[in-house]
């Protein structure tokens, strides 16, 4: 039916859009340290599935790495719940992997070559004491939610109604032609 196609259209452009707004945001965003960008991992796993029609239900889902979801609604500390009061993910709970921000942070300062120095001697400490000082440090304190996905999923949300029932009711009357014109 032509009015599938259209409501299928609608949403390949609402998802489009939000992909494409959310890559920005990525790369725009603000880290005490620079773009949410680094290794643009989570900028190329963005995307999302062609609009389907199931059961006579037809949506579109959006894929993007595990750790997008984090980014985007921040994680509470362990001790202190400031930076994403809101968010529903929570360091210290024995869910996640042991050792893994310390991992991606040592990856991360060698990487980007930040290093701290010792405050006694003036000497430079390892990558894997900076990496160690800046985990523990977000551990307790969490991370704050960027949003990068959410806000402009939100924003295109609002304004889809309206395109949809233009396109489906543009869709109907196209329909209503063909078939009046097979006759």
């Amino acid at each position: 039916m032509l009015a599938d196609k259209f409501l299928r259209d609608e949403l390949n452009k609402f998802a489009k859009y939000v992909v494409q707004q959310a890559r920005t945001n990525l790369t725009k965003g603000d880290s005490p340290f620079g773009t949410f960008n680094d290794t643009k991992n989570l900028y190329n796993s963005l995307g999302f599935t062609n609009p389907s029609t199931k059961g006579g239900k037809t949506s579109v889902a959006f894929e993007m790495a595990d750790y997008g979801k984090f980014k985007d609604k921040g994680v509470k500390g362990k001790s202190s719940s400031a930076k994403a009061p809101n968010s529903p993910y929570k360091f210290g709970t024995g869910s996640g992997k042991k050792g893994g921000l310390t991992k991606s942070m040592r990856d991360y300062v060698k990487r980007k070559g930040i290093q701290f120095r010792d405050r006694k001697s003036g000497r430079f400490l390892s990558y894997e004491s900076t990496a160690f000082i800046i985990s523990r440090s977000i551990y307790q304190k969490g991370t704050k939610a960027s949003m990068f996905f959410t806000k402009p999923f939100e924003a295109a949300f609002k304004r889809l109604p309206d395109e949809l029932v233009e396109a489906y009711s543009i869709g109907l009357e196209k329909q209503i032609q063909v078939n009046i014109n097979k006759k």
